[in-house]
């Protein structure tokens, strides 16, 4: 029996991840806006430094990002994009992300459906509880981005220079490799 729950819940984490994988892809970028709800920075997280209080620079690294496997994914590393036209699609990178991660986490209850008790219920809280982290380190890395930007007094480039960085972003990584 648990062997079977095992290969359902792998199953079902593996669906889910494809699925939010290739409608994150697909949400269109000029969507997400930094300084509007819900991903505005609240007061109470102190541009990011609430964050500091769990630690998030010691883990932070050592989680998997998609972006790292994934070619042709748009890569969320500030080295990767130190131009100025990138910064403002690095900053809608980290809304997508926690975007999917918040859909992920409300969607862990389908572990009820697809799995037999206790099995479906231990699943859908670690399920859940997993995309908090990834939830965190987008709400603590999106100030400190805008930030570097306005220290840089970069300007927050136009949707037509998003796109222009996002055709030309591959190619650099290419480069990079």
């Amino acid at each position: 029996m648990f062997v079977s729950q095992l290969l359902r819940f792998l199953l079902t984490v593996a669906t889910l991840g494809f699925l939010a994988h290739s409608i994150g892809e697909a949400l269109p970028r000029r969507w997400f806006h930094a300084d509007a709800f819900p991903w505005r920075a609240g007061r109470w997280e102190q541009g990011g430094r609430v964050y500091l209080k769990l630690g998030v620079r010691a883990w932070k690294d050592r989680l998997p990002d998609m972006s790292r496997f994934v070619h042709g994914m748009y890569r969320k590393n500030i080295r990767a994009h130190r131009e100025a036209d990138c910064m403002e699609r690095l900053v809608q990178e980290t809304c997508v992300a926690e975007c999917v991660h918040w859909v992920l986490l409300g969607l862990s209850p389908v572990f009820v459906f697809t799995m037999a008790q206790p099995y479906a219920a231990i699943a859908a809280t670690l399920y859940a509880l997993s995309h908090v982290p990834f939830i965190v380190i987008q709400r603590f890395n999106r100030p400190r981005l805008l930030a570097a930007a306005k220290r840089s007094h970069t300007p927050l480039q136009s949707c037509a220079a998003q796109a222009q960085c996002a055709a030309v972003q591959p190619a650099k990584e290419a480069e990079l490799v």
